[in-house]
């Protein structure tokens, strides 16, 4: 089942909570990443907590092991449904923070959804999205990660390769005729729900609507008709 995570990419408690107040009725998990949480730290995720939300925190941990997993610790103590790290942090950090217990769902960046196979080529001339993303998605969930992040245009693929259960979580997703502002590898949220990707998370189109509840409710409505039996939405 396909469920949106509205991202909460805004810099003031203030504007969260009045989008908060405004999705009330159609949404209930919400990312809080780096600029929210870097502007008011645990409040932020307090705030969705307190309007009965679930929290993914992308704060796309890279460092040591060691440090990495004292900071899934940490996290724990939020209460957060879930956080990212960088797969690009390689095996050993992987499973050090999935060694953490309790922890919350651990979800893995592959390649950012704003690089193209151009950008990739300050790593290596040959390097390609589709061949690294596959490999570092494999690579996280043998060493303990719950989900892989993805653009949705590998999603097909990764399903492909590492099975219909494989948890994904998706970015980049614009209905059609919206602004892609920085993102490069875009998908509509019906061909994203036609795929059976498990979480899309989506910024813009729905925090920076006129009407944000209207759009999250046309954006229902758009994967709905394009996957009817895919569609979940938080009660």
């Amino acid at each position: 089942m396909t469920e949106i995570i509205v991202a909460l990419d805004v810099d003031s408690l203030l504007h969260e909570e009045e989008l908060l107040k405004k999705l009330k009725d159609s949404v209930t998990f919400y990312k809080v990443g780096l600029r929210l949480f870097t502007a008011h730290g645990k409040r932020s995720i307090d705030l969705v907590h307190h309007h009965g939300g679930k929290v993914f925190l992308d704060l796309k941990l890279l460092d040591i092991p060691q440090t990495v997993s004292q900071t899934v610790h940490e996290v724990q103590k939020f209460g957060v449904h879930s956080l990212s790290l960088h797969l690009w942090g390689g095996p050993a950090m992987v499973a050090a923070a999935a060694a953490v217990r309790p922890r919350p769902k651990l979800w893995g960046v592959t390649v950012l959804t704003s690089l193209t196979n151009e950008d990739l080529k300050f790593l290596h001339p040959e390097a390609a999205v589709k061949p690294m993303v596959t490999h570092l998605a494999r690579m996280g969930l043998d060493h303990g990660l719950d989900g892989v992040i993805c653009s949705a245009q590998e999603a097909d693929g990764l399903l492909k390769t590492l099975g219909d259960d494989t948890c994904l979580i998706t970015p980049g997703i614009r209905p059609k005729g919206s602004d892609v502002g920085d993102q490069r590898r875009v998908m509509t949220p019906g061909e994203a729900a036609q795929l059976g990707i498990r979480y899309l998370v989506i910024g813009r189109p729905i925090t920076g609507a006129a009407n944000p509840l209207r759009a999250a409710f046309d954006i229902f409505a758009e994967m709905r008709h394009a996957a009817p039996h895919s569609l979940e939405r938080e009660q």
